[in-house]
C-alpha cells in the first residue's frame, strides 16, 4: 500500500486564489525502500502475465487438437433412405363388352285335348295324296357316227416299184471328206397320183448326214400309180437308198 500523505489546508481568503499544491517530499529510510520493491514486483507480475498470455495464444492450435483428440467421438447412425416405390402405370379402363341379347322364343302352346267321358270314335281325315308326277323321258344322247377305219395300205415290195422319175442321189461334201457310206431304208407312202405323201426313216445308215440327205432326195421321186380292180390306190414301200463313197 502507498503511504498516506498529509495535506494541510489553509482557509481560503475571500479575495485571493488558492495556491498550487506542493508535492510531498519523499521519505528516505526503510519505508521508502519497501515501497520501491513492491512497485518492481508489481511491474514484473504484469510483464509475466503478458508473457503468459502470449504463450497461451501461441499454444491455442495445439490445445485445440488435444481437446479434439480427448473429446469423445459421437457417431450418429442415419437410417438409409427408403427406395422410392415404382409408380404403378395408370389403369386403362377396359371397354365393357356386352353380350348380344339372346332373343327369347316363346314355346309354342300345345293344346291337350281332354277325352270326353263317353268313348267317342274319332275319325282322322287325311289330305288327299298329291297326283303322281308324270315321268319325264330324257332325250336320247345323239350317237356320233364312227368313221370306218382307214383301209390298210397295200404293201408293195421294193423290187416291184417303178419310177417315173428316180430320186436324185447326192452325197454331202462332208460325208465325202469323211468317207461316210451306208444304206438308208425309207418308208414311203405314195398317193393315187404317184407322189410321195409321207416319208419316214425306217432304218438308219449309221450316219445322220446320209439319213437327212436320203429324206431330201426321196421327195424328188415320182412313182407309177398302183391300181386295184382298175382303181388307183395309195400304197407304201420300204425303199433302200445306197450311198457309196470311193475309198
Amino acid at each position: 500500500m502507498k503511504p498516506a500523505l498529509a495535506f494541510v489546508a489553509a482557509a481560503p481568503a475571500a479575495s485571493q486564489a488558492l495556491p498550487p499544491l506542493a508535492a510531498p517530499p519523499l521519505r528516505s529510510g526503510p519505508a521508502g525502500v519497501h515501497g520501491a520493491a513492491r512497485r518492481h514486483a508489481l511491474a514484473l507480475g504484469i510483464v509475466a502475465l503478458h508473457l503468459l498470455g502470449l504463450w497461451g495464444l501461441t499454444q491455442m492450435p495445439q490445445m485445440r487438437r488435444t481437446v479434439a483428440e480427448v473429446a469423445p467421438l459421437v457417431v450418429r447412425v442415419v437410417a438409409p433412405a427408403e427406395p422410392s416405390k415404382p409408380v404403378p402405370p395408370p389403369s386403362v379402363a377396359m371397354p365393357k363388352i356386352q353380350a348380344p341379347a339372346t332373343p327369347l322364343i316363346d314355346a309354342p302352346a300345345i293344346a291337350i285335348a281332354v277325352a270326353p267321358a263317353a268313348a267317342t270314335a274319332i275319325v282322322a281325315t287325311l289330305p288327299p295324296a298329291p297326283p303322281a308326277a308324270a315321268p319325264v323321258h330324257a332325250a336320247p344322247t345323239p350317237v356320233m357316227p364312227v368313221a370306218p377305219p382307214a383301209p390298210a395300205l397295200k404293201q408293195v415290195p421294193a423290187s416291184a416299184v417303178r419310177y417315173l422319175r428316180e430320186p436324185r442321189m447326192s452325197v454331202p461334201l462332208m460325208a465325202r471328206r469323211l468317207k461316210e457310206s451306208g444304206v438308208v431304208h425309207l418308208r414311203v407312202v405314195v398317193d393315187t397320183h404317184g407322189q410321195p405323201r409321207e416319208i419316214t426313216l425306217a432304218k438308219s445308215s449309221g450316219f445322220a448326214r446320209l439319213d437327212e440327205q436320203a429324206l431330201q432326195d426321196m421327195r424328188s421321186a415320182r412313182f407309177v400309180p398302183q391300181t386295184e380292180n382298175g382303181q388307183p390306190i395309195e400304197w407304201e414301200v420300204i425303199a433302200p437308198m445306197s450311198y457309196e463313197v470311193d475309198r
